[in-house]
């Protein structure tokens, strides 16, 4: 199974900001913590992040016939890309939306994902653990 992990604007700034939401460990733990997960669970992944929509869109859409599946963090895009989610539409590849802070309970522009509606899923407020149980959900649903 391969699967692109997308991360979108400011998660390169894990660590720096506003640790007391998203935590302390950085971008570069992320990566490696996914990494490490992937092996051990005999899954592909691919990340990339971008803090730019169009560079995000590209992914998405170059994601169609290349992996199976995708987890992704659109970051602040959430609440307002409608092209990210015509991206997600368009490619076909089962999305599984994850953000390390739980949105429900934040501001009341967070609480609105626009772009979960192009996704199986969504995974919020579980830090890193988001991301780990998002690939897990992928292998399930993609076992099937």
């Amino acid at each position: 199974m391969k699967i692109l992990v997308i991360n979108g604007p400011n998660i390169n700034m894990l660590g720096r900001r506003e640790p007391d939401i998203y935590g302390k460990q950085d971008y570069a733990a992320l990566l490696t913590g996914l990494a490490d997960f992937a092996k051990k669970h005999g899954v592909t992944i691919d990340t990339c992040q971008s803090n730019v929509e169009g560079e995000l869109v590209d992914s998405i859409q170059a994601a169609a016939g290349v992996y199976d599946g995708i987890v992704i963090n659109p970051g602040a895009y959430t609440h307002y890309s409608i092209a990210i989610l015509d991206a997600l539409k368009a490619a076909a590849v089962p999305a599984i939306e994850v953000h390390l802070s739980h949105i429900a309970s934040r501001e009341e522009f967070r609480q609105k994902s626009v772009t979960a509606a192009g996704c199986i899923g969504q995974i919020t407020g579980l830090g890193f653990d988001s991301y780990y149980l998002a690939i897990v959900g992928l292998m399930s649903r993609l076992s099937k």
